[in-house]
C-alpha cells in the first residue's frame, strides 16, 4: 500500500471526540494548526506505542465516560455532580505498576486522562471544586501519575479535555453537543478556565511530554502548552488522530491511533467484546506498518487498578514484544504494508526490513516453513534471521535443521525458516513471527490506488476508483472490496471484505464499477484494489449508505 498525503478533513465521533464549538477560534492564531518541534515530532513517532488511560467519577458506575451528562434529566445531573465524588476513591492506583506493566507490554510512553469532558480533575486545582481533593481519595493523582511513570522511564503524556459539562452545568448552559450559543460574557469565562488549568498543568508538574486536547476550545489550551513547554508533543489537535480505527493506507505524516481493548473507554465490567492479545497484537502491526502510532486504551477499575482481562492482553502483548521490539520501535513503513498476511516495517534508511508473519497460529515448533516475498531483493550482503532466536538448536532436537536461508529467484525471494524459541510450554505459539532482513533492497515499483467517491442512482452503487501508477507492468486489474460497517465501536472485529468483478487496465486513470444488491439504511464501506502481476494492493478505505 502506498503512502498518502492526509489532505481530508476527518470526522471522528466517541468519547474522545467533540464538534460544534459555537465560536470558532480565528485561523490567524498563532498556534493553530501544528506547531510542534519536528524534532519532538518524530521522537514521540519512533516510540510507536503508547497506552491511554480513561478513567473518571463514573467508572464507579460501569458506563460510558461523560457522554451520560448529555440528555440527562436534572436529577441524574445533580446526583452525577454531587453523591458520586463522595464515593469514588481510586486507593488501589499505582501508577509506578501500571506503568511497568506497559513498559513490558512495548508501551513507550502513556497518556492519562486528567480531566475528561464531565469536568472531573485528577489533580489539585483552584479551578473547581469538582476534583480529586474532593474526595474520599483526597490526593493529588496526577502527581502520583507524573512520579509513577517517570520512575518507570517511559515519557509522560496528559488528555485534557477544553469542553466542560461541569462549566455548562454551573452556567445552567444545555449540555449537548455542539451548536452552543454562549453569551460573550461565558465565553470569555470558559477561555479563561481553560488558559487557568492549562497553566496549572504546565506549571506544576515539571516536563509533559505529550498532550492529546480533545474538544474545544483547543486554541486557549495549545497557546498555553506550547508557550510554558515548547517541546510538548501535541497529538490531537495538531495531527490526524483516528480513534477505534486505522487508515486503509500508509501515510507520510506522522499519525496516532487510539483504540480501546473492548467496546468502551471507561471501565465497563459487563456488556463487554474484549479484543484478544492476538487480535491487538496484529493491530499494532499493522498501524506501525502504516507510519503511526498506537495509543491502546485501559480503564482502570473504580479502586484504580488495571482490571484482569486487561492485564492479561497486556502480559501477552508483553511477551511478543519481549522478542519483537525492534520490529516495533524506530521503524518506517517499507515500500508497501503487506504482502498478504505479511506485514512489513522498515529501518529509516530502508536497508533493514522486517516481515511480520500473521495468521499462523498452528505454526509448531521445529516446523520449517517457506515463504516468498515479492517486494524485497537479496544482496551481496544480505542476512536474514527470526527475531528472539538464534536458529542454531531447537529444544530436544539437536540433530535438526534450525537455520534460516534465502535464495533469490525470478518469482521473488525464498525464505526457509524454522519456529525453532519455545514460547509456551505446550510448544504452540498462535502470535505473529518476524523474520529480519538485513541488505535489502526493493524489487519492485509499487502501484498505486485511491479509493474515489461514490454516486447512488436508485438501487445501483458506481463506485470509483483512480490508478494512478501501474507499477512498470503492462496491465494490472482494479476493483473494489467492500463490506457492511460494523460500527464505530465493533469495526475493527470485522474481517471478511466481499469483492467486486475486476477490470484490466493498461493505463494509469480513473475507473469506475456498479454494484447493486445492497441493503438500504445500511452503511457500507468500501475501497479501491489493484492486483498487479505480483502483489495486490489496497487504497484507503470509505463509506456510504443507500437511502
Amino acid at each position: 500500500m502506498h503512502r498518502i498525503k492526509f489532505y481530508i478533513s476527518v470526522l471522528f465521533i466517541g468519547c474522545c471526540t467533540l464538534k460544534g464549538f459555537a465560536q470558532k477560534e480565528t485561523d490567524d492564531n498563532k498556534f493553530s494548526g501544528n506547531r510542534n518541534n519536528p524534532q519532538r515530532q518524530e521522537w514521540l513517532r519512533d516510540k510507536g506505542f503508547g497506552m491511554f488511560i480513561h478513567f473518571n467519577v463514573d467508572a464507579q458506575l460501569g458506563i460510558t465516560i461523560s457522554h451520560s451528562l448529555v440528555g440527562a434529566s436534572d436529577d441524574y445531573l445533580r446526583r452525577y455532580y454531587n453523591e458520586l465524588p463522595k464515593t469514588f476513591d481510586p486507593y488501589k492506583f499505582n501508577a509506578y505498576e501500571i506503568a511497568k506493566l506497559a513498559k513490558l507490554a512495548g508501551m513507550r510512553y502513556i497518556v492519562f486522562t486528567v480531566k475528561h469532558h464531565s469536568g472531573f480533575c485528577f489533580w489539585d486545582t483552584k479551578s473547581t471544586d469538582f476534583n480529586i481533593m474532593h474526595t474520599p481519595y483526597g490526593k493529588d493523582l496526577l502527581k502520583q501519575y507524573v512520579e509513577g511513570v517517570r520512575k518507570a522511564g517511559l515519557a509522560v503524556g496528559i488528555y485534557y479535555s477544553p469542553e466542560d459539562f461541569k462549566f455548562l452545568y454551573d452556567h445552567k448552559i444545555l449540555i449537548k453537543r455542539g451548536d452552543i450559543k454562549f453569551k460573550e460574557s461565558e465565553l470569555k469565562a470558559y477561555k479563561a478556565l481553560v488558559k487557568q488549568q492549562t497553566t496549572e498543568l504546565f506549571t506544576n508538574y515539571g516536563k509533559i511530554d505529550v498532550l492529546f486536547i480533545d474538544g474545544e476550545p483547543k486554541e486557549p489550551c495549545k497557546e498555553v502548552a506550547w508557550t510554558l513547554q515548547p517541546n510538548v508533543v501535541i497529538t490531537r489537535g495538531a495531527i490526524n488522530t483516528p480513534e477505534q480505527t486505522l487508515p486503509g493506507v500508509a501515510l507520510d505524516q506522522f499519525w496516532e491511533s487510539c483504540i480501546t481493548m473492548g467496546t468502551q473507554w471507561n471501565y465497563k465490567p459487563t456488556n463487554d467484546n474484549i479484543k484478544t492479545g492476538g487480535k491487538l497484537i496484529e493491530l499494532l502491526i499493522e498501524a506501525r506498518a502504516k507510519g503511526g502510532n498506537f495509543l491502546l486504551n485501559v480503564g482502570p477499575h473504580p479502586d484504580g487498578y488495571i482490571p484482569y482481562e486487561e492485564e492479561v492482553n497486556l502480559r501477552e502483548m508483553a511477551a511478543w514484544n519481549f522478542i519483537n521490539a525492534e520490529a516495533i520501535q524506530n521503524v518506517r513503513p517499507w515500500i508497501i504494508v503487506r504482502e498478504n498476511n505479511i506485514w512489513f516495517t522498515a529501518s529509516k534508511d530502508k536497508k533493514t526490513v522486517y516481515a511480520i508473519v500473521t495468521k499462523q497460529p498452528n505454526w509448531a515448533l521445529g516446523e520449517r516453513k517457506e515463504i516468498i516475498l515479492k517486494s524485497v531483493r537479496s544482496t551481496a550482503s544480505t542476512k536474514i534471521s527470526v527475531l528472539g532466536q538464534n536458529s542454531q538448536v531447537i529444544e530436544y532436537r539437536n540433530k535438526e535443521d534450525a537455520s534460516c536461508r534465502f535464495e533469490q529467484k525470478a518469482d521473488g525471494l525464498h525464505l526457509s525458516v524454522v519456529r525453532a524459541q519455545r514460547i509456551y510450554d505446550n510448544n504452540k505459539w498462535p502470535d505473529p513471527i518476524t523474520i529480519k532482513l538485513e541488505g535489502i533492497e526493493p524489487a519492485l515499483d509499487p502501484p498505486i490506488i485511491v479509493t474515489g467517491d461514490v454516486v447512488i442512482q436508485n438501487d445501483e452503487v458506481m463506485l470509483k476508483g483512480s490508478l494512478i501508477k501501474k507499477g512498470r507492468v503492462p496491465e494490472v486489474s482494479v476493483g473494489f472490496e467492500y463490506r457492511l460497517y460494523g460500527g464505530f465501536a465493533e469495526n475493527l472485529y470485522s474481517t471478511e471484505w466481499n469483492s467486486t468483478a475486476y477490470i484490466k487496465k493498461n493505463n494509469e486513470g480513473d475507473y469506475v464499477i456498479p454494484l447493486k444488491g445492497l441493503q438500504k439504511n445500511k452503511q457500507y464501506e468500501f475501497r479501491a484494489v489493484v492486483m498487479h502481476p505480483d502483489i495486490t494492493i489496497q487504497g484507503d478505505v470509505k463509506t456510504f449508505v443507500i437511502k
